[in-house]
C-alpha cells in the first residue's frame, strides 16, 4: 500500500463534506469506492462509504485517523457493496437536492446495511408443507380446491418453488392464505445466481422463450397500444409520457416493454407511488411472469427489505417493483425504467433526503443508457412541459380498453341544498340507483377521521393541538382527538375544558363520519372504507381487493387513496362528496392537484362492462377550472395551468427552492433565513437568483417548532444550484445555523 494513499469516505452526519482517512492498518489490498467501512467520527464509529482513493489530503497523516474496519468482507474482492454507477448517482443527487453526501448515501441503503449488518445471501423462495400441515388428511381443503392443489404438491415434493406453483395455475394470492393458515411456509433454497445468456442477435427468432417467460399469454393489443409499444425504443436512452386516460391499458404496455427487457437478459424497474398499489400490481406481474420478482417497500421487514435489494443487485430479480426509495435500488443488468402515475406527489420525499424519484429516474436512465417510461392519465405539468420542448416523446392512449367507455361527469350544486352529513338527496338516490343494479360505488372524501373539529356550541373553544397551529381530528372508532401532522392526541371530552358546557358539536366531514352515514341509509350492503386508519394492518389492502373483486354490491368509502390505479370492473358510479377543497389552495400547485384527484377518481367508474358516472359535488360547479375539466379534460386544463403559469413565471418556466428553518424560538428561524437571503443577494449578483421571504410557512408551528421559509427563484437552473452549493456551505458556518434545523427543498412539491 503506497504511504501516499488516502481514502476519502462518506460520514452520515450533517455535514456537507467528505472525510479523509488513512487505510486500516491491515489492509492489504486497495479499496473500491462503493466499499463500507467503519471510521471514528469524533467519539463514534460510524459506519461510512468510500467514495475515491486520493494521494493528496489537505491535513497531514498525524492528524487523520485510520479506517478501523472494512466490511462486505464476503463479497468479490473487485465488488464494491454500491457497483459505480449507484455511487455516483447518489452522489449527484445528494449535490443537486443539497443534502449532507453522507446521510444521502446512507439513505441508499436498507436499514441493516446501514447499521453494519452483513449482506444476505441472494436464494430463491420455496414452499413447503408446515408441521401442523403434515399431520392433515389429504382432503383436508376438499372446499378449496386450489389450496388442496397446493396442498399435493407440497406433499409429493417437499419443496416447491414459485415458478412450478405458477406453471400450475396456483397464484401467490393462495399461497398466502396456505400461510396464514400455518399450513405452508417459504424457505430458501442456496443456489447459484442464473446470468442471463440470451443472444440479443437471436432475440427475434426465438419463440421458445416466451413460454419459459411467460406464466399466460400477453393481451391483444389495440392499435394506439400497438403504437405506443413500437415506439419504444430499447437501446440506449429515450424517455417517453406515456398519457393514457384511466382504463386505457398502460400496464399492458408497461409489461409487454418489460417482456422484451427480459428477453434481452437485462431487468426492468418498475416505480410505484403507494404501498396500496403493492398488491394488485404484484398480482398482474406475477400472474403474467415466470421469473423472480423483488419487491421493496416501506411495509417490509429489515430483513425482507434487504433480501430483496440483493435480489436486485445480484441479477436474481428480473423484475423490481417499488415505492420512492427504490429508485436507488442496484441493478445487475438495468434494461428500463418505469414510473407509473408519476405526477403522483408521494414521488417526492418530503423531510430528509427531499429527493423526487421521478427525477432521479430520470438522470438514472439517461446515465444508465436506457429507456425511460413515464406513465399517467393526468400528467404534471413539468412532464408536459418537457414533452413541449421535445425533451420527452408523447405517447398518446385516448380510449379505453374493450368496451368500457369514459364514465359522464354530473354536477351537483350544493348551494342552498340540504345534506345529510355531506350527502345530498341526489347522490343518495343515485347511490340506490347503481346498487339496485348489482353496481358497486365509490364514494371519495380526501379527509379521515370523523370530523376536522370539534367545538364548544355554548362559548366557542376549539379542540386545538397543543404543538401545532392547528386542529384536532374527531376519531370516533377509536375515541381519540388527533393532530394528523404530529400525532399527538388526547381523549374526546365529555365536557368544554373551558365553560364545562356538555354541548360539543362535530364539524365537517371525515371518511368515518361519511361510513356511519352510509351504514345508516344502506344497512344491508357492505361499507368499505379505504384510508390509513383501516389500511395499517399488513395485508389489509389485498384483503380490501379481493372482497371488491368478488363483484357483490358494496360501497367503498375513502380517501385518494382509492384514486390511484386500482381496477375494480363493477363500480359503476363515483360519488365526490366535495370538489371545493383545490379551489382556493394557497399552493401553486393546488389547481393541478385537484385536477388529477378528480380526473383519476373519476376514472375508477365505468371499467368494465357497464358504463360508469361519476357526481361531482360542488358551491362552486360555475367555477371556470371546473367546468374546463369536466367539458373538455385534462389535457385542455392543463394546457389552461401552463398558460397561468407561464405568465406568473413559476414552475416549470421557472426553478425553484424553498430554504427552510424551524426552532422552539421562532425569532431564530427568522433571523437564520433573513442572513440567508443576504448571503443569497451577496452570492447571486451574476446569476439571476431572485429571493421571497422569509415568511412564516403556511403552517407556522408544527410539533412544537416555529417554521418560516425562504423562497428563491431562477429562470436557468444551473444558476440556482450554484448559488445554493455556496449558500449551504456558508450557512453551516453561521452560529444560528447551528441552533436551527434548516434543509433546502429543490423543486419544492408542497408549500407547507
Amino acid at each position: 500500500m503506497s504511504a501516499n494513499c488516502y481514502y476519502r469516505v462518506a460520514v452520515p452526519s450533517p455535514v456537507r463534506r467528505l472525510f479523509d482517512y488513512l487505510p486500516a492498518e491491515t489492509a492489504e489490498t486497495e479499496l473500491i469506492p462503493g466499499t463500507r467501512v467503519v471510521v471514528p467520527y469524533g467519539k463514534r464509529k460510524v459506519i461510512g462509504v468510500v467514495v475515491e482513493k486520493t494521494t493528496h489530503s489537505d491535513f497531514k497523516p498525524a492528524q487523520l485517523k485510520a479506517i478501523e474496519q472494512v466490511l462486505d468482507q464476503q463479497l468479490p474482492k473487485d465488488e464494491p457493496l454500491l457497483p459505480a454507477d449507484l455511487l455516483e448517482l447518489g452522489l449527484w443527487a445528494a449535490d443537486y437536492y443539497q443534502h449532507p453526501v453522507g446521510e444521502a448515501l446512507a439513505g441508499i441503503l436498507p436499514t441493516l446495511l446501514r447499521k453494519g449488518k452483513e449482506l444476505p445471501i441472494a436464494a430463491p423462495t420455496h414452499w413447503q408443507l408446515s408441521t401442523h400441515a403434515k399431520g392433515l388428511p389429504e382432503t383436508a381443503l376438499s372446499k378449496a380446491k386450489r389450496q388442496q392443489q397446493a396442498l399435493g404438491l407440497l406433499r409429493e415434493h417437499g419443496k416447491v418453488s414459485n415458478a412450478d406453483f405458477k406453471a400450475q395455475g396456483i397464484s401467490r394470492s393462495i399461497l398466502n392464505t396456505l400461510k396464514d393458515k400455518g399450513l405452508a411456509e417459504e424457505v430458501c433454497i442456496e443456489a447459484a445466481i442464473l446470468e442471463a445468456t440470451v443472444d440479443e442477435a437471436k432475440v427475434a427468432e426465438s419463440a421458445s422463450i416466451s413460454d419459459e417467460l411467460l406464466a399466460e399469454p400477453s393481451l391483444a393489443l389495440r392499435p394506439e397500444q400497438h403504437n405506443a409499444l413500437t415506439a419504444i425504443e430499447l437501446h440506449g436512452y429515450h424517455p417517453y409520457l406515456l398519457h393514457g386516460d384511466t382504463g386505457s391499458g398502460k400496464t399492458e404496455v408497461y409489461m409487454q416493454a418489460i417482456e422484451k427487457v427480459l428477453r434481452y437478459g437485462r431487468q426492468a424497474l418498475v416505480l410505484i407511488p403507494e404501498i396500496s398499489l403493492t398488491p394488485q400490481t404484484l398480482g398482474r406481474f406475477e400472474r403474467r411472469f415466470n421469473c423472480t420478482i423483488a419487491v421493496l417497500h416501506s411495509g417490509l421487514t429489515e430483513l425482507e427489505r434487504c433480501k430483496a435489494w440483493n435480489q436486485a443487485r445480484t441479477g436474481t430479480a428480473a423484475i423490481v417493483i417499488g415505492t420512492r426509495s427504490a429508485v436507488f435500488v442496484p441493478l445487475l443488468k438495468p434494461g428500463i425504467i418505469i414510473v407509473d402515475e408519476e405526477h403522483d406527489a408521494s414521488f417526492k420525499q418530503q423531510d430528509g433526503f427531499r429527493y423526487s424519484a421521478r427525477d432521479v429516474a430520470v438522470m438514472r436512465a439517461n446515465r444508465s443508457g436506457i429507456p425511460l417510461l413515464l406513465g399517467s392519465a393526468t400528467p404534471s405539468l413539468e412532464s408536459l412541459y418537457n414533452c413541449q420542448r421535445e425533451r420527452y416523446a408523447l405517447l398518446r392512449l385516448s380510449k379505453r380498453s374493450g368496451t368500457a367507455l369514459a364514465a359522464q361527469w354530473q354536477k351537483i350544486d350544493l348551494r342552498d341544498s340540504k345534506l345529510n352529513s355531506g350527502f345530498s338527496a341526489a347522490a343518495i338516490q343515485a347511490i340506490k340507483t347503481a346498487l339496485a343494479a348489482d353496481g358497486q360505488v365509490l364514494v371519495f372524501l380526501n379527509r379521515r377521521g370523523y370530523a376536522p373539529a370539534l367545538i364548544c356550541h355554548h362559548c366557542g373553544w376549539n379542540a386545538l393541538c397543543r404543538h401545532c397551529d392547528t386542529r384536532l381530528t374527531t376519531h370516533l372508532s377509536r375515541s381519540r382527538l388527533i393532530c394528523h401532522h404530529c400525532e399527538y392526541q388526547q381523549a374526546i371530552p365529555n365536557i368544554c375544558p373551558d365553560c364545562q358546557s356538555p354541548e360539543l358539536i362535530f364539524l365537517g366531514q371525515g371518511t368515518e363520519q361519511s361510513e356511519a352515514t352510509l351504514e345508516a341509509l344502506f344497512p344491508d350492503t357492505p361499507i368499505i372504507r379505504v384510508d390509513r386508519d383501516t389500511t395499517r394492518r399488513k395485508h389489509a389492502v389485498r384483503d380490501m381487493v379481493s372482497e371488491v373483486n368478488k363483484g357483490e354490491p358494496c360501497i367503498l368509502v375513502g380517501t385518494q387513496m382509492l384514486a390511484k390505479g386500482h381496477h375494480f370492473p363493477r363500480v359503476t358510479l363515483a360519488v365526490i362528496l366535495n370538489a371545493d377543497d383545490g379551489l382556493f389552495s394557497t399552493d401553486f400547485r393546488g389547481a393541478e392537484r385537484m385536477g388529477q384527484l378528480l380526473t383519476q377518481v373519476a376514472g375508477r367508474a365505468g371499467r368494465g362492462d357497464h358504463p360508469g358516472t361519476v357526481l361531482l359535488q360542488s358551491h362552486h360547479c360555475d367555477h371556470p377550472l371546473i367546468t374546463l375539466l369536466i367539458e373538455r379534460g385534462y389535457s385542455a386544463f392543463a394546457e389552461q395551468l401552463l398558460d397561468d403559469r407561464a405568465a406568473a413565471h413559476m414552475p416549470p418556466f421557472r426553478t425553484l427552492a424553498l430554504l427552510r428553518a424551524e426552532s422552539e424560538n421562532p425569532e431564530h428561524a427568522e433571523a437564520l433565513l433573513r442572513r440567508a437571503r443576504q448571503l443569497c443577494e451577496q452570492l447571486s449578483v451574476n446569476a439571476a437568483v431572485y429571493a421571497l421571504g422569509p415568511l412564516p410557512a403556511p403552517l407556522e408551528k408544527r410539533a412544537g417548532r416555529y417554521r418560516y421559509q425562504l423562497t428563491l427563484k431562477a429562470e436557468h437552473r444551473n444558476h440556482l444550484q450554484q448559488v445554493l452549493r455556496q449558500l449551504s456551505v456558508l450557512l453551516e458556518t453561521e452560529k444560528l445555523g447551528r441552533k436551527v434545523r434548516w434543509s433546502v427543498d429543490m423543486d419544492p412539491q408542497e408549500m407547507l
